[in-house]
């Protein structure tokens, strides 16, 4: 290759950088002025819904409020265990040693690209894990990156730290894969249960997860911004510690809220109940997830004092979704007594075929979950009408479920509920970060649909 054609290159991959950047800092721009609070939208929602059901039902009106209003309460069990996933991760995540070890990594982001491509990462790793782990994990990135680089977009890096939201469906905490992994899982009588192997670890899915993991952190580099930088302000953050009482000071109860040999006994209980089952047989669902959590966080706190600290740390920054999930599960009930979201789903995939079923139910999963941001919730609105349709066309329901799940994720990146913890934590708003994440949306919807198409 000559320097003439070396140069050609050259220019335009700073053209096509030029337009990226422009797109995203437009995009921006639109995001700070139009995009309201995300406690506002998701009321905004409701009353869409209800707009459009009314308009299906004319004649129901009263029967549509009445299963909003009993919709409320239909996912408590399941709100509870996504909670205690969250808060649990989170609560691993503010172990001391890790805090040191996340802020040891960030000193190798000496340039905005590696800031940007290192907090990508490193949340990834974390979603992987646990996507309430990632809340925090990400969170803390993105801070000690930015105080390490004062050249980096603050809220790009933000949006770094949230875009591995979009992997989290093949990750260890995917509540889809988990859930028909569970004995008994509602939906069992119509597809069995489904082990693990077959959707979070199968080739397809780990295909996905590392063309995205690869391509993801390359738009980000290529939408930073070169001016209007937003640098990070350290006066908007605290840190608050509590010091542990002199020895000599300490009373009974004191002791036994300082101890380690209590929090540490009791780590190691629930860690061994976890491999016991494991060993036994029992696949990764939510409730085993939730216990190796809370025991491993009580094991690496030590005292329970320290332990109770992180939770209830960890429990304020997502009380924005404890607040809001009741307002999305009355979505979702609206969705299904209306027919809104049965006629969603069946249209697409009336249109299906064998081949291209998935792909229709990763678009119709993606559109669902604008309206009902729960992958549980959505899976249990969606799960009953695809899987029996996937069936009858001898599609592999193992690969429908993660369609759904696929799609559940995709979304995530400009439906602002789950980035709630995440903003809450580094003090941002959703319209901070959703000019970006939707570009990177954008190019997750191309790339898994091209990937589906090849692999499922």
């Amino acid at each position: 290759m000559n320097n003439t054609e070396l140069n050609f290159k050259k220019e335009k991959f700073r053209k096509d950088e030029t337009f990226l950047t422009k797109s995203a800092d437009y995009l921006s721009t639109w995001s700070q002025k139009y995009v309201p609070d995300a406690f506002v939208i998701a009321v905004l929602l409701t009353l869409f819904v209800f707009l459009i059901a009314f308009f299906i039902n004319p004649t129901k009106p009263q029967e549509i409020v009445k299963s909003w209003g009993d919709g409320f309460w239909t996912y408590l069990a399941f709100t509870m265990q996504m909670v205690l996933l969250m808060v649990t991760g989170m609560t691993l995540a503010s172990v001391p040693f890790m805090n040191r070890t996340l802020q040891s990594i960030a000193k190798l982001a000496n340039s905005p690209q590696k800031a940007y491509i290192l907090t990508f990462l490193i949340s990834a790793l974390a979603y992987y894990i646990n996507w309430g782990l990632a809340v925090v994990v990400g969170a803390i990135m993105a801070k000690e990156v930015a105080k390490k680089n004062s050249k980096a977009h603050f809220p790009l890096l933000v949006a770094a730290a949230y875009a591995p939201t979009a992997l989290y469906s093949a990750g260890l905490s995917s509540s889809i894969g988990l859930t028909i992994a569970t004995e008994d899982h509602f939906l069992a009588d119509v597809m069995g249960v489904i082990p693990t192997s077959e959707t979070i670890f199968s080739t397809s899915t780990i295909i996905i997860f590392l063309s995205l993991l690869i391509t993801l952190p390359i738009i980000i580099v290529l939408m930073a911004p070169k001016k209007n930088i937003v640098s990070f302000n350290p006066s908007h953050f605290t840190n608050e510690t509590i010091d542990k009482p002199s020895k000599q000071n300490l009373t009974l109860a004191e002791k036994l809220e300082w101890t380690p040999f209590l929090g540490i006994t009791l780590g190691i209980i629930g860690i061994f109940y976890c491999a016991y089952e494991f060993f036994n047989g029992r696949s990764l669902d939510l409730n085993i997830i939730n216990i190796f959590f809370l025991s491993l966080g009580l094991l690496l706190h030590g005292s329970l004092n320290n332990f109770a600290q992180g939770f209830k740390e960890a429990t304020q920054s997502i009380s924005p979704i404890i607040l809001q999930f009741p307002f999305y599960a009355g979505i979702i009930a609206v969705l299904g007594s209306s027919g809104l979201g049965a006629g969603i789903i069946e249209w697409m995939s009336s249109i299906a075929s064998k081949e291209t079923f998935d792909i229709f139910t990763y678009w119709s999963a993606g559109l669902v979950n604008l309206l009902a941001p729960s992958g549980g919730g959505q899976w249990a609105l969606q799960g009953p009408l695809q899987i029996p349709a996937g069936l009858e066309l001898g599609v592999d329901p193992a690969t429908v479920a993660m369609a759904v799940g696929w799609g559940d994720a995709w979304t995530n990146l400009i439906q602002p509920f789950w980035a709630l913890p995440l903003l809450g934590v580094l003090g941002l708003k959703i319209k901070d970060i959703m000019g970006y994440c939707f570009i990177l949306c954008i190019w997750v919807g191309i790339v898994t649909s091209v990937l589906m198409l090849f692999l499922y």
